[in-house]
């Protein structure tokens, strides 16, 4: 599953749309997997923009939760952001509004990671 991706100054948004569950869940997490250890590296920020993911199953939530795990432990961050109100209620109902810091849109989260961030996607 390849997660189109946007970069705005320290900040790379990823583009989640579909349904993300046991078929496609691997190859999102090795995808994703690449975007977080370069952002770390980098002390950037992933934004997951999800105004596209129309269902995440338990399998998809493992993807996220261990992506969040490889960022907290490499010093990187990830926010989510534009949840649609499924994914958003599937989100609390497991508590990953918890674990992650959620925003209610894209230029939101990017403003929250930085000022450059925010400026780039204004301009953009």
């Amino acid at each position: 599953m390849a997660i189109p991706a946007r970069s705005f100054a320290n900040a790379v948004v990823l583009g989640v749309a579909g349904r993300l569950d046991q078929d496609n869940c691997d190859a999102f997490r090795a995808d994703l997997m690449v975007h977080v250890e370069r952002s770390a590296h980098e002390g950037g920020t992933v934004i997951l923009d999800l105004g596209g993911l129309e269902y995440v199953s338990s399998a998809g939530l493992r993807c996220f939760m261990l992506a969040s795990r490889q960022a907290k432990a490499q010093h990187g961050r990830i926010f989510v952001a534009a949840l649609q109100p499924m994914v958003a209620e599937i989100f609390e109902i497991s508590h990953f509004n918890l674990v992650f810091q959620v925003f209610p849109t894209v230029r939101e989260a990017l403003a929250a990671a930085s000022s450059e961030a925010a400026v780039a996607f204004d301009q953009g």
